[in-house]
């Protein structure tokens, strides 16, 4: 079988001819799984056993997926040089050349667009509006903030605040503001993670600076102590979630899920530990291939169904003994 010819863009760079697996591949479907967090607020608020309101939030769902993956385009466009330098980021069909960038831009306009008109049509306004706040925060992160020290991470939890918010907002759930606490909160620990996974995989400061330029003023050192207080940060709000009782009442005794305390500071822990050894290019690879992790989100999340829906667990009256105050 002969191989297909290159073809030649107007800078005079060779591209093999993409083909569908490399558009899927430049859409990131493994990162649709950040897009869970629009769940957490109509699970929180038990309304995922409506079947309207599990629509709606599956319909929020699909629309950031789309609204992400336009942004995944337009950052790796921008970044097709830096990711080069990178020793997996340069496996990416528009950093080594399969997709035009220009093909991005153009696809990332239809996915945006689409994301945009599928939203306002489906969910309705406020949907629709965080949708467009989201999609303008990731852009300006792509295009100026991912180069301020500190604040990019922060810009990315925010969108994944934003995420949380339209999920609420899709089956008109008031979130809890320790429950956006934690999400911020978790997500800055998770995005200061993913700056020591990159770190942990570029041998030299020339790629570093290449791939990342604000990896060179995000020494180890530093990265160790955010990793620290943000995972210490994560760890009290969500304490402060399960034992607040001043605002929004819970449609369920969320104190309970204080005895899961153990179960998340090993995640937490496990996660830390697991950035510093240079095999996980960041969050998303440690989630979908630590099965220690995956266990013990597993083992929490059997425990929050336990808890919400108060499934005995010993006799008739198991879990109201178990956890009697």
């Amino acid at each position: 079988m002969s191989e297909r010819a290159p073809t030649i863009d107007s800078a005079g760079s060779p591209h093999a001819a993409a083909t569908l697996g490399d558009y899927f591949d430049a859409v990131r479907p493994r990162h649709w799984i950040k897009n869970v967090i629009v769940f957490a607020a109509p699970a929180a608020g038990m309304r995922l056993t409506d079947p309207v309101a599990c629509r709606q939030t599956m319909l929020a769902f699909v629309a950031f997926c789309l609204a992400a993956s336009a942004t995944y385009l337009i950052n790796d466009a921008v970044d097709r040089e830096a990711d080069a330098s990178h020793p997996i980021k340069r496996l990416r069909p528009i950093a080594r050349g399969a997709i035009r960038p220009s093909v991005a831009f153009g696809l990332a306009i239809c996915l945006i667009a689409f994301a945009v008109a599928f939203s306002f049509l489906l969910l309705g306004n406020a949907v629709t509006g965080v949708l467009a706040i989201y999609f303008m925060l990731t852009l300006s992160y792509s295009l100026a903030l991912k180069q301020a020290v500190i604040l990019d991470v922060m810009i990315v939890a925010v969108g994944f605040v934003l995420r949380a918010w339209a999920g609420a907002l899709a089956v008109d759930v008031p979130p809890s503001q320790w429950l956006i606490a934690c999400v911020f909160t978790l997500c800055m620990f998770m995005g200061f993670g993913k700056r020591r996974c990159e770190l942990a995989m570029i041998d030299s400061q020339a790629d570093a600076r290449q791939h990342r330029p604000t990896l060179i003023r995000y020494t180890p050192d530093l990265l160790n102590h955010l990793i620290t207080v943000s995972a210490g940060i994560a760890v009290i709000t969500f304490l402060l979630y399960t034992v607040d009782s001043s605002g929004i009442q819970a449609p369920f005794p969320k104190r309970h899920l204080f005895f899961s305390l153990p179960i998340v500071v090993y995640g937490i822990f496990r996660f830390a530990m697991l950035t510093e050894i240079g095999r996980f290019g960041g969050p998303v690879d440690i989630v979908l291939r630590d099965r220690p992790l995956q266990l013990a989100l597993v083992v929490w999340g059997c425990f929050a169904l336990v808890v919400a829906y108060q499934i005995p667990l010993f006799g008739p009256d198991g879990l109201s003994r178990i956890f009697a105050s």
